[in-house]
């Protein structure tokens, strides 16, 4: 008992003494920010199915450091830094995280999943219902994806890692965790991290960008719908799924796994396989997400986190955010003028493809300004077109800097 060492016994602890006082900071200020993640998602502030596990995994991999053998530092979740065959095998016995990391994250495999899902809860008859009014929407709602590109060079990133910051602008993690793993594998860990993060404050944010841009008496405007909806039967539906489908992956192949995922939701959807739309919009979705944000919340170690360029991803990241959410209210301010006041602006910000968050946000400011105006059917038309917007730049970015 005389010999013993605290500094071993407790090596979490052990380890945080030993560290630089930087690591040591940012050790602490991970945890910190990761019990901060999981308080706001139990209150509903963020995204609880994503920031939860994401911030209690931020806990225990910044908490639960070790001292490896040479006397360094290390844990047993996951190495997101081995490349080498051999050294992955004797990883995925040791690190628990690992087979995951290495077979769902690292390929892109589960964002195809959690695309697939969301493919299974999408009614593409909302963007068939104003194709035009939709897609003009969502392209305003892309301006953050297209401006942050240039923005990102200018600060001395190159144009690949440019391309991959500027997609958190289409607020779709998926496409920024496809793009990057494409385009910046280097840098694929901290941008997809730093995406994620602000993708949970847009529910937070954008709130207070609408109310700031728009003026009560327009969030309250309540639009008169003379032409009856269009009822589009399960078969046009999957046809246009179908050609849509084949379209673009004739013109993008490099992001046909993509197109491929969402429209295979789509698919399910209205071919009418119940069991299967309940299991791919169900258990995979839920249980891809669920895993996405625990392996996002390991990754961020403080080791891998410290790189200087953290700094401008992050400052990029919400800039890619906030030009595309103001871009999409831009749209909608254009749509009100071309509807002659007839067409509420708020369903712009609808167009950034965060499904369905922005679409909840829209409707929840509109229904505070006027319980009667429903606004739902054209913020889930630009919703979804969003969607497919974000991977045709997705598919654009890659084939041309790849």
């Amino acid at each position: 008992m005389k010999n013993l060492d605290f500094s071993h016994l407790f090596q979490g602890l052990g380890t945080l003494f030993d560290s630089d006082w930087v690591t040591a900071v940012m050790r602490l200020g991970l945890i910190s920010l990761g019990i901060l993640l999981v308080y706001l998602g139990r209150k509903g502030v963020l995204e609880p199915l994503v920031m939860i596990p994401m911030g209690l995994g931020m806990v225990a991999i910044n908490a639960g450091v070790l001292f490896m053998p040479g006397g360094l530092h290390g844990n047993l979740f996951l190495d997101p830094m081995i490349s080498e065959p051999n050294k992955l095998m004797d990883a995925m016995q040791i690190n628990f995280l690992q087979p995951i990391y290495a077979l769902t994250f690292s390929n892109g495999l589960i964002a195809c999943f959690v695309f697939m899902g969301i493919g299974s809860l999408l009614d593409i008859g909302y963007l068939l219902q104003k194709p035009y009014t939709s897609m003009f929407l969502a392209l305003c709602a892309e301006l953050g994806t297209f401006l942050t590109l240039p923005i990102a060079h200018a600060m001395g990133l190159s144009l690949k890692d440019s391309a991959s910051i500027a997609m958190v602008g289409g607020a779709d993690g998926p496409m920024v965790l496809f793009t990057s793993l494409w385009l910046s594998k280097s840098l694929f860990v901290p941008i997809t991290v730093v995406a994620y993060l602000y993708l949970g404050l847009t529910y937070g944010g954008y709130p207070y960008l609408v109310k700031l841009m728009v003026p009560k008496r327009l969030r309250a405007i309540k639009m008169v719908r003379t032409a009856k909806p269009k009822n589009y039967s399960p078969s046009a539906k999957l046809s246009f799924a179908v050609i849509l489908c084949t379209i673009l992956c004739l013109l993008f192949p490099v992001a046909a796994p993509l197109f491929f995922s969402l429209f295979i939701g789509v698919a399910v959807r209205e071919s009418g396989m119940k069991h299967v739309q309940d299991f791919i919009g169900g258990p995979l979705l839920y249980g891809s997400t669920f895993f996405l944000g625990t392996l996002l919340g390991v990754l961020c170690d403080a080791h891998l986190l410290l790189d200087p360029i953290i700094l401008k991803l992050l400052i990029l990241g919400i800039i890619a955010l906030l030009i595309s959410g103001i871009g999409g209210i831009l749209g909608g301010y254009v749509m009100y003028f071309i509807k002659k006041g007839n067409f509420n602006p708020v369903i712009g910000i609808a167009g950034v493809s965060c499904v369905p968050t922005t679409v909840k946000v829209a409707q929840k400011i509109v229904s505070k300004a006027n319980p009667e105006s429903f606004i739902m059917p054209e913020a889930l038309g630009a919703n979804i077109c969003g969607v497919l917007t974000t991977a045709i730049i997705t598919g654009i970015y890659i084939t041309l800097m790849k």
